[in-house]
């Protein structure tokens, strides 16, 4: 949580073989689940996904979250995935031949943006858009299982979020992640792991080879782990500062596992993109963030997970560390630091991203602004915002149905009665 020179890792190779990876994965996904879901969508199981995502979705009230505004009697009209038209029912022409879906007494709102999750599976990155998270930004997996949850996605949309994947974490100790691809397994030789500038390179070279959208790094060690210290500092601001240079020559940006306060420093002014976890984070490196537009991805959801585990010490780390992180977030949020929401989730147990939210207006966060972190403050730190995070004409066709109003009640978030993945309700 120092490799021999050589030449940047062939991309074409590689990446061939994850998009083939891809495919198999989401054949096998689509094949499973193709009777089940036909018949939900009242359609034959040989219907292309192309041919799919017509939806009219009327008499709810509709929330906005970039301006606030509230509609009642709603009418959103989605056509081959996309927002056509949405308003209310009477500046909003409704076309006869597009299946219906009735909100009346239910509240409209883009679908959830998970900034920070972990999807190995399938059947996880399913679980993921049935509890609201029609996007996400993945926080890396071991074997590029992430890139293949982005290309189902893209062939099933109903079966996995849009995804933003990490590809595998730039950490030290790589372990089995060295057989992700071939051109790591030369990192089986150093006795430190992976700390030279040459061994980093490395790394991200093969997550841009691969076609990772984004790369994940660490400064400090896991909190989740007992036996690890979650202060002490595995990564130097010079070799935050190679692993920001090398992601930034591919065009990406830099997301950081951060607990301890040099920690934090270090990474903000590595030029991360993005602080993840971030307890300790100081006023000062937080002024630093707001100069720079760095993004702040508390994952409360999982700090709070900790104080329920069996184990002492993470027991009253998480204890410890959720009333910190609470008022980091709120001094965050008044200085106008950029807040996204992420729920940490691993492992196959995938908290509704509805529960951020919750945590983000219990640190003081309004719940309109509360939703923004989930909605668009999350779209744009993942480079969604012309596509996710709002319901207007051009944007995805992905939107939840909650039982009452989450302005009042943000927990209604946490339980959507509805979900609708580029215009197929699931």
């Amino acid at each position: 949580m120092c490799v021999d020179p050589a030449p940047s890792p062939p991309g074409r190779v590689t990446r061939r073989g994850v998009l083939a990876g891809a495919a198999a994965l989401a054949g096998t996904a689509a094949a499973l689940s193709a009777a089940s879901s036909a018949a939900a969508r009242g359609r034959a199981p040989g219907r292309t996904a192309a041919s799919a995502g017509d939806l009219v979705v009327e008499g709810g009230t509709l929330l906005d979250p970039a301006t606030g505004e509230v509609i009642a009697d709603a009418v959103v009209v989605i056509r081959d995935g996309r927002v056509h038209a949405a308003g209310a029912r009477a500046r909003v022409e409704v076309p006869d031949d597009v299946p219906r879906l009735d909100a009346h007494g239910r509240w409209v709102l883009p679908g959830l943006v998970d900034a920070h999750i972990h999807l190995n599976t399938a059947a996880e990155a399913r679980e993921a858009v049935r509890k609201g998270a029609t996007s996400a930004r993945s926080g890396s997996t071991n074997f590029y299982q992430d890139l293949a949850v982005r290309e189902l996605a893209r062939q099933a949309p109903d079966l996995a979020p849009r995804v933003r994947a990490a590809g595998v974490f730039v950490t030290p100790d790589l372990g089995d992640t060295l057989l992700a691809d071939p051109d790591l397994t030369a990192l089986a030789r150093l006795k430190d792991g992976v700390r030279s500038a040459e061994a980093l390179r490395r790394v991200v070279g093969v997550n841009l080879a691969r076609g990772a959208d984004v790369i994940k790094t660490r400064v400090n060690e896991r909190a989740g782990l007992p036996e690890q210290d979650p202060l002490a500092q595995v990564y130097s601001y010079e070799q935050l500062s190679e692993v920001v240079r090398a992601a930034r020559r591919g065009g990406k940006g830099v997301l950081c596992h951060s607990y301890s306060e040099r920690g934090c420093d270090d990474a903000v002014r590595a030029g991360v993109r993005s602080l993840e976890h971030g307890v300790f984070v100081s006023e000062r490196t937080l002024h630093d963030m707001r100069r720079r537009g760095t993004c702040f991805t508390p994952t409360l959801t999982a700090i709070a997970g900790l104080a329920d585990s069996p184990n002492p010490v993470l027991a009253e780390r998480g204890r410890t560390y959720l009333p910190i992180l609470k008022e980091a977030v709120r001094a965050a949020h008044l200085l106008g630091v950029p807040l996204a929401a992420g729920t940490d989730s691993s492992g196959g147990e995938i908290e509704p991203i509805g529960r951020e939210v919750e945590f983000m207006h219990a640190a003081g966060l309004s719940a309109l602004d509360a939703i923004r972190t989930a909605t668009t403050g999350a779209a744009r730190l993942l480079g969604l915002q012309e596509a996710a995070g709002r319901l207007a004409r051009g944007f995805s066709g992905d939107l939840i149905l909650v039982d009452g109003d989450p302005l009042a009640d943000v927990s209604v978030l946490r339980t959507p009665l509805r979900v609708v993945r580029a215009g197929r309700a699931l």
